[in-house]
């Protein structure tokens, strides 16, 4: 299956002085995934409001339907949802063959999350994505469902797309306290796609990961998240080493109802960084007091990169200098913001300042091989990055303009647009590829810019500029 179209190459603009902007960003991409496959499986129907709605949920949204949901837009606007779960065991939208399918595109949530769900259904599920969601694991998730009783059928290279999922004899919808190992090495996404299907078990579900669980903060918000449908979830023992650490999930369906879903404070981050990288102040309103998403953690991280944050009455803003420092940290647990720390890291390069990102070996399975992609592209800029086998070292180089490659990762595709705030000639092949979870970036980038000289740097300067993501809900 092919990816969506690309445009010509972007120039990324370069920051013409201090900002002064807020920026509006839609709804959370994990966050809405999760949300939406809960509901699609409720025990009622449920409202979702500020859906995110870009190319992975309207992936998601598809998958779901094959499977049975049915979803209503509300208000024109694409991100307040009615769903209509579907009864168990899933009725599967099938082809003349018997066989339903189901386009993953680049969607790891897609394409983890939901061949847990087909394990439920009525006929088989064909899986297929884009050529490079073929070189994403996915064996780990795939034999702990033919341990749990699924028919695999492994349709290319085993462990990879594409594959069938087909429900067997049915054992899953008769299990009695299911028990399954999973490694959890190369994705989380494995953990969390066993925990949503648990509940939906007769008997529940007892899940031992056998090694160590990267970005455990998002198995964090899966069990949350079930928590908050009414799903009884217990977590393994405080300290309990790899392979030792079990959760148990209790069977019920998740309650339907009102769901609010919040910002997505990774998304955040490439905005924020751009006041450290220009000067100025870039704010992010409706910021939750209390979260399961990484991205919260750029409270932490921005300081440490030369910045100042403050929130204030849900309104998060990053105040910069220009003046940027280097960073050691060990972002296990929040790999998503790896590529806007690293550059950030790569331009206080250019200050004289060196950096190393560890605990995010995992970045090789993600869209692209984002460890290789990173080091690659900071050395065409004319940077000093070392690969290392748990992340990356960037040492101090001046950096030039460069044509850089997105690799049709988002977050690669954001990582040169703020190297282009401080570098001159900077372009990217890609910049489209970000409507995987933010359509309208550019548009939104170029308003942020534009707000260059219009006010104060201060947190008690004028009001800021607002700047909402530009959106018909595509």
């Amino acid at each position: 299956m092919d990816s969506f179209s690309k445009s010509a190459p972007w120039r990324a603009p370069v920051a013409a002085g201090a900002l002064d902007a807020v920026v509006e960003l839609p709804g959370s991409k994990s966050l809405s995934a999760r949300a939406l496959l809960l509901a699609a499986v409720a025990d009622a129907p449920t409202t979702l409001t500020g859906l995110l709605r870009s190319r992975d949920t309207e992936l998601m949204l598809a998958a779901l339907s094959v499977l049975g949901s049915r979803f209503e837009d509300l208000d024109g606007s694409g991100t307040r949802l009615r769903v209509t779960p579907a009864p168990l065991p899933l009725h599967v939208q099938t082809g003349s063959d018997g066989v339903g399918r189901i386009d993953v595109g680049l969607a790891g949530t897609v394409m983890r999350f939901v061949p847990a769900l087909a394990a439920l259904a009525d006929a088989p599920v064909l899986f297929d994505g884009d050529e490079a969601a073929r070189c994403r694991p996915m064996a780990p998730l795939l034999d702990a469902l033919a341990d749990l009783g699924a028919e695999i059928s492994h349709l290319g290279k085993p462990g990879f797309l594409p594959f069938r999922v087909g429900p067997g004899d049915g054992a899953l919808l008769r299990a009695e306290g299911a028990r399954v190992a999973v490694d959890g090495s190369a994705s989380s996404q494995f953990v969390s796609a066993l925990l949503l299907l648990g509940a939906l078990l007769p008997g529940g579900l007892e899940l031992t990961p056998t090694g160590p669980v990267p970005s455990l903060t998002h198995v964090g918000m899966t069990v949350a998240t079930l928590r908050e449908r009414g799903i009884a979830v217990e977590e393994p023992a405080p300290g309990a080493g790899d392979g030792e650490r079990t959760w148990r999930v209790y069977p019920g369906r998740p309650r339907g109802g009102q769901v609010m879903i919040e910002p997505d404070l990774s998304n955040a981050g490439p905005f924020l960084a751009a006041a450290l990288v220009a000067g100025g102040r870039v704010s992010v309103p409706h910021w939750p007091t209390s979260t399961t998403q990484a991205g919260d953690a750029w409270r932490e991280l921005l300081p440490r990169l030369g910045g100042e944050v403050t929130l204030t009455d849900g309104l998060l803003t990053a105040h910069g200098t220009g003046r940027l420092t280097g960073i050691h940290a060990d972002l296990s647990d929040v790999g998503e913001l790896a590529p806007t720390v690293a550059a950030l890291a790569t331009l206080a390069g250019t200050q004289g300042h060196t950096s190393a990102l560890t605990g995010i070996a995992h970045l090789r399975g993600h869209e692209t091989d984002r460890l290789a992609a990173l080091a690659t592209q900071i050395r065409l800029l004319g940077g000093d990055a070392e690969e290392i086998p748990d992340g990356l070292i960037i040492r101090p180089a001046p950096l030039h303009g460069a044509a850089l490659r997105s690799y049709a990762d988002h977050r690669m595709a954001t990582f040169a647009a703020i190297i282009g705030l401080g570098v001159d000639g900077v372009s990217l092949d890609d910049v489209e590829c970000t409507s995987k979870t933010l359509p309208g970036f550019t548009d939104l980038w170029a308003a942020m810019l534009a707000t260059a000289g219009e006010g104060g740097t201060g947190p008690d300067g004028a009001s800021h500029r607002e700047l909402e993501t530009p959106g018909d809900g595509a």
